[in-house]
C-alpha cells in the first residue's frame, strides 16, 4: 500500500471530482481515504445496468443513506445523466459526492450537467518517488509507475496488455473513432515524439491521415489524460525562441512499450531520454499535488540553446542530464537563460554523487533534487 501524496488539500467538506488515467490508482486511494463512503462502482455490470436504465436510483438510494458520507461514484464518465441527480442532491441536501473518472472527454462532448462550479477538481498520476519505500529508479525506468506495473515482476506483459485493452480499444470506442487501426498507429508514432516538439505534419504524414485528424488524436490523448503537451517559455524573449510545444505520454513505462525500447540500462542514449521523462513526471505531478499550482515550460532558441523545464514566472530554470559528472557544455542553456532572465533558482539534475555549485547553478544528484523537491525546497 502506498501513501499517496493526492489527499485533495482545500476540499474540506466540498464535492470534487478526481481523474486519472486507468490504473493510476483512483479507487484504490478512496477506498483508503474514506472506507465508509456510499460506493457505486459504475465498472460493475449490475450497477451500471441499473442506473443507466433508471438514474434516480441513485437519488432514491442516496436519500435513504443521508448519514454515509460521502457518495462516491467511480467511473462517472459511463454514465453521465446521473450528474442531474447529483447536481440536485447536492443542491438540496448538501451531499458530498466525489466523482472519479478515467476521462470527463465523454460528459463534456454530451454537454451533461457539469454542476455549475459546485464540484473541485483533482487528478491523480502514476506514483511519484516520494510515495515509495526504498524507491529504485532503474525499475521506475523500465516498469514506469502504475502501481501494478511498477510493483510487477514481469511488467512488459502487463503493460502491453494495457496499452491494447485500455488506449487501442477502450479510447477509441470512448472517442468513438472508426479506424481503430489508425488511431494504433497514430500512437507508435506519437510516441516517437514524446519528449519533443510536435510535428504534426510528419505524424499526419507517417499515419496516412490529414493533419486536422492528428491533431484531433492528440486532443483524444489529452481528454482521456494519457499525455499532454508541455508548452514553451515565450515571454519577452531577446533571442528568437521556438514556440511550438512539446508532448509528454503520461507514464515512462507506456512511452517505453510503444516505442520497443526493451530494457533501458544507464549510460545509454535510451536512458537519458527516459530519465528527463521520469523527471519531468515528478515535476508535473508535484506542481498539480501542491497548492502553488505553478506553470511548466520548456524553453529553446533558435540557435539551439535549451532549458528542460521553467517552472513558475521564470522562478526556477532546470536542466536534466544522465551524465554522472556535469561538465561545462551541459549548463549553457543554463546560463543563457540566466543572461535573459532573472532566475532564482538554476539546477541542473544529473547522476553526479555530490551537489556541487558552479557559475550560480546548482548540480543536483537526482535523488537529492527530489527529496528537495517534494520537501518544498524547490519551489
Amino acid at each position: 500500500m502506498y501513501s499517496r501524496k493526492q489527499l485533495f488539500s482545500g476540499s474540506e467538506r466540498e464535492s470534487l471530482f478526481l481523474w486519472g488515467a486507468r490504473q493510476t490508482g483512483k479507487s484504490t486511494l478512496l477506498k483508503t481515504l474514506f472506507p465508509d463512503a456510499l460506493w457505486f462502482d459504475l465498472l460493475i455490470s449490475s450497477d451500471y445496468k441499473r442506473l443507466i436504465t433508471k438514474p434516480d436510483l441513485l437519488r432514491e438510494t442516496v436519500l435513504a443513506n443521508l448519514n454515509t458520507t460521502p457518495v462516491i461514484v467511480d467511473e462517472i464518465q459511463r454514465i453521465p445523466d446521473l450528474l442531474n441527480e447529483v447536481h440536485w442532491l447536492i443542491s438540496n441536501y448538501g451531499v458530498r459526492f466525489i466523482l472519479s473518472g478515467s476521462s470527463s472527454r465523454k460528459i463534456i462532448r454530451s454537454g451533461a450537467n457539469l454542476l455549475g462550479g459546485r464540484a473541485l477538481r483533482y487528478e491523480l498520476y502514476p506514483l511519484v518517488s516520494a510515495e515509495i519505500p526504498d524507491f529504485d529508479l532503474i525499475r521506475a525506468i523500465n516498469n514506469g509507475l502504475l502501481p501494478r506495473h511498477y510493483d510487477a515482476v514481469n511488467a512488459q506483459r502487463m503493460i502491453s496488455a494495457y496499452i491494447g485493452n485500455y488506449l487501442r480499444d477502450e479510447i477509441v470506442a470512448e472517442a468513438r473513432l472508426r479506424n481503430s487501426g489508425t488511431f494504433a498507429r497514430f500512437l507508435e508514432a506519437a510516441a516517437f515524439t514524446n519528449g519533443e516538439m510536435v510535428n504534426y505534419t510528419n505524424i499526419a504524414s507517417d499515419c496516412g491521415v490529414s493533419v486536422p485528424t492528428v491533431k484531433e488524436y492528440f486532443q483524444i490523448m489529452e481528454d482521456t489524460l494519457i499525455g499532454r503537451y508541455l508548452p514553451s517559455f515565450q515571454k519577452r524573449p531577446k533571442r528568437r525562441v521556438i514556440t511550438a510545444p512539446k508532448f509528454y505520454l503520461f507514464d515512462v513505462g507506456i512511452a517505453n512499450s510503444l516505442l520497443g525500447r526493451g530494457r533501458i540500462e544507464p549510460g545509454t542514449e535510451l536512458f537519458g531520454k527516459a530519465f528527463e521523462h521520469f523527471i519531468y513526471q515528478e515535476i508535473y505531478a508535484h506542481s498539480r499535488y501542491s497548492e502553488n499550482e505553478y506553470p511548466i515550460c520548456y524553453w529553446r532558441t533558435a540557435s539551439q540553446l535549451e532549458v528542460d523545464f521553467v517552472l513558475g514566472d521564470h522562478e526556477v530554470a532546470i536542466e536534466v542530464k544522465a551524465t554522472e559528472q556535469a561538465t561545462d557544455r551541459h549548463l549553457r542553456g543554463l546560463k543563457a537563460f540566466a543572461e535573459e532572465y532573472t532566475v532564482k533558482k538554476a539546477i541542473l539534475i544529473s547522476n553526479d554523487p555530490l551537489p556541487r555549485f558552479v557559475d550560480n547553478i546548482l548540480i543536483l544528484p537526482w535523488k537529492i533534487f527530489l527529496e528537495r523537491l517534494w520537501s518544498g525546497e524547490i519551489i
